[in-house]
């Protein structure tokens, strides 16, 4: 039985976070609630043409608590700081899951060799949501090169999909994730059909980020568009209509209130205060300014 498409919600219009990363939001945790439970919020960043700077663009120092970030890179690079220590740089099909939980400063920009010769930028940013248990767990930091992101061919030569979270066809997803989810970025090739198999529990949702694309026979999608998916069935038989890039998601839902203030994600009103408190008292840990001084020099 195939999960019956719920919705399909139009491109939104864009805005910029920061000055390096002008995205369209495919949607919120305040628009559709518990519909794409476990995931929060997809940000879709591109693709923008940035030209050669001396200075980065990005996102300066800023805190999270009680979810996840994924970052997927599929062209251009970003570089990642946060006041538990990681730092890293990821580049075209790297992904990075940084677990906020109990707290995190952290900055994003472009990195160095990509500010210095400039090109296009195109990534998503997912966030995932913890249950209660979790949401005060210690921070942890996931660099997924892309050499280290199973990769699966489909059937009759229709594309490929890369397990970044989750299970696909006995293969296990190279993030490890406190809940039950997938997360699995798919390319689709023109004219090609394919019937992803998902848990009957798990709500669903694809993000189609370049191409066309037909769900169950019937309705169609198009760029920077999202397909709301039923939790009954097990099945989403898609077609492709132009070559296609898709981000599909799937979980089991966290059957909890949802308290959520900018970059801070509870389950109830105090703690939302607490959080605030926290971070105004520096509880979040320390973040060196980061250091530009004769970055474009080399």
């Amino acid at each position: 039985m195939n999960k019956a498409v719920l919705a399909v919600y139009p491109a939104p219009k864009g805005h910029w976070v920061g000055d390096g990363f002008p995205v369209r939001s495919l949607f919120s945790y305040d628009q559709l609630g518990g519909q794409v439970s476990p995931f929060l919020l997809l940000d879709y960043a591109g693709p923008a043409v940035f030209t050669p700077a001396t200075r980065p663009r990005g996102v300066g120092e800023h805190p999270h608590r009680g979810f996840e970030t994924v970052t997927i890179v599929y062209q251009g690079e970003v570089a990642h700081r946060d006041s538990a220590g990681h730092s890293g740089v990821i580049g075209p099909g790297d992904v990075q899951w940084m677990t906020a939980a109990a707290g995190i400063l952290h900055d994003e920009f472009h990195s160095p060799a990509f500010t210095r010769r400039g090109g296009t930028l195109e990534m998503a940013q997912l966030w995932v949501n913890l249950p209660a248990g979790h949401k005060m767990s210690p921070p942890r930091y996931q660099s997924l090169l892309a050499a280290h992101i199973p990769h699966v061919s489909l059937p009759s030569g229709a594309g490929s999909l890369r397990v970044i979270a989750g299970n696909h066809a006995g293969q296990r997803g190279a993030a490890a994730t406190f809940t039950e989810l997938n997360v699995w970025d798919v390319r689709l090739s023109a004219e090609k059909s394919v019937t992803l198999s998902v848990p009957e529990n798990h709500g669903a949702a694809i993000a189609v980020l370049r191409g066309a694309i037909t769900v169950n026979g019937s309705r169609e999608a198009r760029e920077a568009e999202l397909v709301l998916l039923d939790r009954r069935g097990g099945e989403i038989a898609v077609t492709a209509a132009a070559d296609s890039t898709l981000l599909v998601l799937s979980g089991a839902p966290i059957a909890e209130p949802i308290a959520g203030y900018g970059p801070f994600v509870m389950n109830t009103r105090q703690e939302l205060e607490t959080a605030m408190n926290d971070f105004r008292l520096g509880r979040f840990g320390y973040l060196p300014a980061p250091d530009f001084k004769n970055f474009g020099a080399g």
